[in-house]
This record gives structure tokens, sequence and C-alpha cells, in this order.
């Protein structure tokens, strides 16, 4: 795979380098570089220990560099089922951003949303400022390959002081009827005192082969709040690597909440660097994985400077032969003194087969600092399976509300309640084996209710 992408940049570098800005392609040139040397990751490097990426590139995968989907009507084949979501909705197809009336819109506050490739041609200095500069191609392989191929994706700026009154959603959907490799590239820049929040949703609409990688480059300036969610409800058959890379400064308010429901392989890394006093990062992600899926989240949080703030919390339930692990660092610097960090991973076993790895870690050189983590991997309080059955509850009863109160404490993090009560529906159903993929389908084959269609008989 290593040689096949090398070769494709030779042959196609022309349609892959396009209209980015030399800037942007000098970045490209190093990251190819770093890539030739370093090649995928492997079980050999401590980060990538319990998670193989190997068999995933064996299939022959085709990668399309120009874009074939701008002039697609995405309402015929998608529709987002949280109704009373009131958002900016964005939409990625196989890569590409998609739109209807411009690939880049300016809003009257000064908002700039759309589409990246065109952000480099319109606003090539502003894009020049931000982009790699929090991404570490040195450190992550896949960042790197990202880097080196990226062409489209999602770019925000929201200038100094605005709020920006909805939240902006991306919808990035896998919809090929054959193998694709995908390499979307995201900038998000939320300025002085801004206010920002972000609804990611990765989703499959084929249950063929896929293979996304993405990265995402979030920054908050001084005193300005982001607020990401990343919904991943992808097929069994796709694999997604995400790399998201967030920098902020004094007194700004940086959130993220992962929510995985479904997917065949799932990796998501966060690089979070601290540059501001009176900073607050908070990290929450929640995991529910069967069969013989695998997720592994792995979180890097650095405290670069004094007085800054951050939280995790990480909880998964795993059943049949599903895999998850987990790997957290705290990196406390020398001169940041009174830091408080917290991190925590809990993981709940249905059966002996599932397994959990876990790795919570601090390293701190600075005295003054409160600092704590821990990690628990287990099975269902049977003292409290006793008590709800001693209340007349059935078996599965007790454990389906066990399973939903433990997720619960991730899912209420979620601030906006439109997306927070359908992230607990779609809990509920996924631990009831009711969620899949064609969830949106009228048909809902997983459904043991009968297909009801309402036809209008006036029409007939």
């Amino acid at each position: 795979m290593k040689d096949t992408l090398l070769d494709l940049y030779r042959k196609e570098q022309d349609a892959i380098r396009g209209k980015a800005t030399p800037l942007v392609n000098r970045m490209r040139d190093h990251a190819l570089s770093r890539f030739r040397k370093n090649g995928f990751p492997s079980t050999k490097k401590e980060s990538w220990r319990f998670t193989d990426l190997s068999p995933l590139l064996n299939t022959d995968f085709v990668f399309d560099f120009r874009n074939k989907s701008k002039n697609m009507d995405i309402d015929k084949i998608f529709t987002c089922d949280v109704y009373d979501l009131d958002t900016f909705s964005l939409t990625l197809l196989n890569g590409w951003y998609v739109y209807k009336n411009a690939p880049l819109t300016r809003l009257s506050n000064g908002t700039i949303i759309g589409s990246l490739a065109k952000a480099m041609e319109v606003y090539p200095d502003l894009v020049d400022e931000y982009i790699g500069k929090a991404a570490k191609t040195e450190a992550y392989e896949m960042a790197a390959l990202n880097t080196a191929f990226l062409q489209d994706g999602l770019f925000i700026y929201v200038p100094e002081g605005v709020k920006v009154e909805k939240p902006i959603q991306l919808i990035n959907i896998v919809n090929a009827e054959y193998p694709v490799f995908l390499q979307p590239r995201h900038l998000i820049v939320a300025q002085k005192d801004a206010d920002l929040t972000i609804v990611h949703c990765d989703h499959s609409l084929t249950h063929n082969v896929s293979f996304t990688n993405t990265v995402t480059e979030v920054y908050a300036e001084k005193g300005a709040r982001v607020d990401h969610y990343k919904v991943q409800n992808k097929g069994r058959n796709s694999a997604l690597v995400t790399n998201s890379f967030f920098h902020q400064k004094e007194n700004s308010h940086i959130s993220s909440n992962i929510i995985t429901l479904n997917g065949g392989f799932t990796k998501n890394i966060v690089d979070h660097t601290i540059s501001g006093s009176a900073a607050h990062a908070e990290h929450y992600g929640l995991y529910l994985v069967d069969s013989n899926q695998h997720v592994d989240n792995q979180v890097n949080i650095d405290h670069a400077t004094p007085g800054s703030r951050s939280d995790q919390l990480f909880k998964g339930i795993l059943d049949d032969e599903a895999k998850a692990v987990f790997s957290g660092k705290v990196m406390v610097r020398r001169h940041s003194q009174q830091t408080e960090a917290h991190q925590n991973n809990r993981n709940i076993l249905l059966t002996d087969e599932a397994k959990a790895n876990t790795q919570p870690h601090l390293e701190i050189y600075a005295d003054d600092v409160k600092c704590s983590h821990g990690a628990t991997v287990g099975q269902l309080d049977p003292d409290a399976m006793f008590y709800l059955r001693s209340r007349g509850l059935c078996e599965r009863t007790a454990r389906q509300m066990m399973m939903v109160a433990f997720a619960g404490e991730v899912v209420k993090k979620i601030s906006i309640e439109a997306l927070r009560n359908r992230i607990s529906h779609l809990v509920e159903k996924r631990l009831k084996g009711e969620l899949s993929i064609c969830d949106q389908c009228v048909l809902h084959c997983n459904s043991k209710e009968p297909t009801a269609f309402n036809i209008d008989l006036s029409k007939l």
C-alpha cells in the first residue's frame, strides 16, 4: 500500500496539488517525505501496540483525486434524522465538499464556511496562517499521509467576538460501489472571544469496504469557545482513522465528545496543546462495540503553560468478541505550575471474549499540580443487578437500564438538547442491537415491527 500510494502521487500529482497555495504544497512535500520514510504505523509503535492496521491495507482501494460529486443532490441519498436540530448543514461525499449554491459562504457576521479547496483559492493568506501548524506530521504517520494527499474538506473561520448562533453540522458520507480510500482535511479557526459549536457526523450508506483517514485542526484563540461533537455510525466493513489536533490559548475553552455507535475499525487520535493560562479542555468519549468490531481512542494532552485544566472521561461497553483500546497521556511541563488534570477510562465487558486494553498515563514535571488518572475493566455490578431484579424487573430490562445509565454520564455532556435526546435514543437502540447504518432506510430491516407505508389513496 505504501508503494502504491507513492506511485499514485507521482502519476497524479498535478490533480492532487491542484490550486493549493505554495505553502501548502511545500508542507505536502515535507509530509510525503515523512510518509516515504516511516510508512504506515505498525504494532511495534507503542501507541499502535494493540491496534493492527496491516490487515486493512490488503484491499485494492480506488483513489479518486478529482471531484465527481459537486453537482450531486445530496438530499436524494441522505437526510439527517435529528429532525429538530437547527444547524448550518454541510456535506462531504466521498471526501469532497458538496454544495447547492456556492462552495464557500461568508455570513453577515464575517464567518466563513465551506470548502477548504475553495478557501485556498479565495483566502490563501488566511489558510496559510493556520493550516499545518497544529498537525504533527513528524509524530503521526497517518497525519503525514493525509497532509501529503490533502485536497478538500471543511473550512470554518469565525472572526473576533462573533458567536455563531446555530451549530455547524458536517455530514461526512461514504457512498461508493467500490472500495475507496478517502483523506478529507478540515481547518477550524475561532478568533479571540469567538464562540462556535460543531457537530461532525460520519456515516456510511453502503456495506462496501472503505478506509477514511481524516485530519482536523481546531484553533481557539484567546477567550474563544469551541464545542466539538463527533458521531460515528459507520458500516462494519469500514475503517476510520481520525486525527484531531486542538490548539488553544489563554482563557479559552474547548470541549470534545466522540460517540462511536458503529464501525468495523475505528481509531480516534486526539492531540491537544494548551498554550495559555486559565484555559480549559474537556474530552469525552463513548464507544459501543460488538461482534468483532475494534475501537481505539488515543488522547494526548500537553499542558504547555501554567494555570490550565483538562478533563478526560471515556467509557465503553463491549459485547461478543469486540476489542477496545484506550491510551491517554497527560503531559505537564516543568514550568506549568498550578495545572489541574483528570483522566478516567471505564469499560464494561458483557462477555468473556470481549477485551479492553487501557493505558492511562501521567507525565508530570511540575510540583504544584492536581492530577489524577484511573481505569476500570469489569462486568455489570451483580449487586445492582440483584437490586433491580428484586424490584420485579426481568434480567434483560435490568441489564439495559444499567448500561444506559453507564453511557448516560457521557451523553449528558452534550449541550445541544435535540442532539442529546437523539443520541440518547440511538444509544438505547444500539444497546438493544437495533441500530445499523441502514437505520434511515424506509424498510427498517432490523425492526421486528411490520413495515408501514403511508400511501395517499387519493393519488391512485
